[in-house]
């Protein structure tokens, strides 16, 4: 599994989402070069990126050896049915993004909490990648494939996998 960051992301912060996913799917997680925000996925109108746009871009340039790409991104994304996404998965090339633009609470005039950060950073990266592994939403809230309209869900919910869910994955990843 590869993890990279899109622009420049802060290094504790990558690797607190590295060690949670590694935890969490039993595997090791590589960390890959730093790409730059593709530019041309800017939207002028809606003042974020589309995250679709985005995905295709590191679908096209991901390693050959890469069977599944996560990549962390600290711009607002969104993908053309909804307002804003904290990330997204493509599971068709196994590859996601997620934001941690809405994940900080300095985005809602709130003072910064770099521990909440981190926590909602591992939790959406944990779920998009588990959908790249083929698992859906749950219906289990405090499952971290429950699927988060808000922030209160991110925070509700745990950082591992319900029973269920857990099982669902393939062996490589339990």
């Amino acid at each position: 599994m590869f993890l990279v960051q899109l622009g420049t992301i802060d290094s504790d912060i990558m690797l607190h989402i590295s060690d949670a996913v590694s935890e969490q799917f039993t595997c090791p997680v590589v960390p890959s070069e730093s790409f730059p925000v593709p530019r041309d996925a800017y939207d002028r109108k809606r003042c974020q990126y589309n995250s679709t746009r985005i995905l295709n871009r590191l679908f096209e340039n991901r390693p050959e050896e890469c069977s599944h790409l996560l990549a962390v991104i600290d711009e607002d994304i969104f993908i053309p049915e909804l307002n804003f996404v904290f990330g997204v998965a493509d599971t068709i090339g196994d590859t996601a993004i997620i934001s941690l633009s809405r994940l900080r609470q300095e985005f809602y005039g709130l003072p910064p909490d770099r521990d909440l950060l981190k926590a909602r950073a591992a939790k959406e990266a944990i779920h998009e990648t588990g959908h790249t592994c083929g698992l859906p939403h749950c219906d289990e809230p405090l499952c971290v494939m429950f699927f988060s309209n808000s922030l209160l869900d991110t925070d509700r919910k745990g950082p591992g996998f319900c029973e269920q869910c857990r099982s669902r994955l393939s062996p490589a990843f339990r």
